[in-house]
């Protein structure tokens, strides 16, 4: 009940919320490929709200019944734990092999 979960309703910000690291391997054309990708529906998100601010959340790529999750990130005491427990229930809804 602390946190709120959404899908793909931020997926710019959870992106740089992963990059937001003194090393990351996310970079400018990895960030460009990322959105393109999230416009053509190969790329998802989960974000993890308290209250109104993006506290955690994870992304990846889909293709056909696979996901790639590629990072993750958290503000807040086991958001990122919160998106990726999200994610799992998602991807067995939609037989995710």
């Amino acid at each position: 009940g602390r946190y709120a979960v959404t899908a793909d309703r931020a997926f710019p910000e959870v992106l740089l919320g992963c990059a937001d690291r003194d090393e990351t391997w996310i970079n400018r054309p990895i960030e460009q490929a990322m959105l393109a990708l999230f416009r053509l529906g190969f790329a998802h998100s989960i974000e993890v709200w308290e209250e109104e601010q993006l506290v955690g959340g994870l992304y990846g790529v889909a293709l056909g019944r696979a996901f790639f999750g590629e990072s993750m990130f958290s503000r807040s005491v086991d958001a990122s734990k919160v998106a990726l427990a999200f994610l799992v229930a998602r991807l067995k809804v939609g037989r995710f092999t």
